[in-house]
């Protein structure tokens, strides 16, 4: 008896050693260290993660024109059927210019930006001609406790959702561009908003995904899956009075900054943000 248990222990102690030698080398040598070197930080970045959690808005904060940061007036920034919602009911007969702004509380430099949106319903009474179906996603944006009261939108890029009127084309995807200069085929942009290179008109209440791809100064929109426009090296203008608050001894280069959704004036629904971080 004590014999058979003697040879069964070592039995089991040559088989143990032999697993974790297995173990060990199941992968060859170089390509278990690879496995080893690469950080766990960074196989948790290169994913999406939602952003936006569908019941609340936590993670945000909301500027208006006119009230101080957090107020938000009219309930404009809301969360109803799982959808985030822009809506303009609680201003009554005119809008008065109250633009509005979505901050997402992380800085951001070198992600991937993904949403699915939708116009819906009608354009608030007294908005701006150009506020029919128009939104965007701001990036790159100025901290949003360096807003002022009444500055109507913040230093930033934007990637401009335009709708379509059921006839007329009406491309989204232009980059505009507010106290920044961007390089669009090696030049600098000499106007506030440089149309996107391949035009796309969406119409109705359509679901559209747009996304941003931001990565090292080289900066790219899509559509439906779909490059519609590139430039890059994004500048602060020295001569915007609240831009060059934010050029550190001498140095204009924009690396990164806050992401943000408008309140233009025409209601829209959000109901996918997805990020992935580089």
């Amino acid at each position: 008896m004590t014999v058979n248990l003697f040879k069964n222990n070592n039995v089991r102690i040559i088989l143990l050693l032999v697993w974790f030698m297995s173990a060990g080398c199941k992968d060859g040598k170089s390509g278990s260290k690879e496995k080893k070197s690469q950080p766990i930080e960074i196989l948790a970045k290169n994913k999406w993660v939602p952003i936006f959690n569908g019941k609340d808005l936590t993670g945000w904060t909301w500027k208006i024109k006119g009230y101080p940061l957090g107020e938000n007036f009219g309930n404009t920034f809301r969360v109803q059927n799982g959808l985030l919602s822009i809506r303009y009911d609680g201003y009554g007969s005119d809008l008065k210019g109250r633009f509005g702004t979505l901050y997402y509380n992380k800085r951001l430099s070198n992600y991937r930006l993904k949403v699915e949106y939708r116009f819906v319903g009608e354009t608030a009474p007294g908005a701006p001609e150009w506020g029919y179906r128009d939104s965007g996603i701001q990036f790159h944006g100025q901290p949003p406790e360096t807003q002022k009261l009444d500055q109507p939108f913040p230093i930033c890029l934007e990637y401009n959702f335009h709708g379509g009127n059921g006839t007329d084309e009406r491309p989204l995807g232009a980059l505009c561009a507010y106290g920044m200069f961007v390089e669009v085929n090696g030049k600098k942009n000499q106007t506030t908003c440089v149309p996107a290179a391949v035009a796309r008109t969406f119409h109705g209440d359509q679901w559209v995904t747009a996304e941003i791809d931001i990565k090292n100064g080289q900066i790219t929109h899509y559509v439906n899956g779909e490059e519609i426009l590139r430039y890059a090296n994004p500048t602060y203008d020295s001569q915007n009075e609240i831009a060059k608050m934010f050029i550190i001894k001498g140095d204009s280069t924009v690396s990164g900054g806050y992401v943000s959704f408008q309140s233009n004036s025409h209601p829209i629904d959000f109901r996918k943000i997805e990020l992935l971080e580089y």
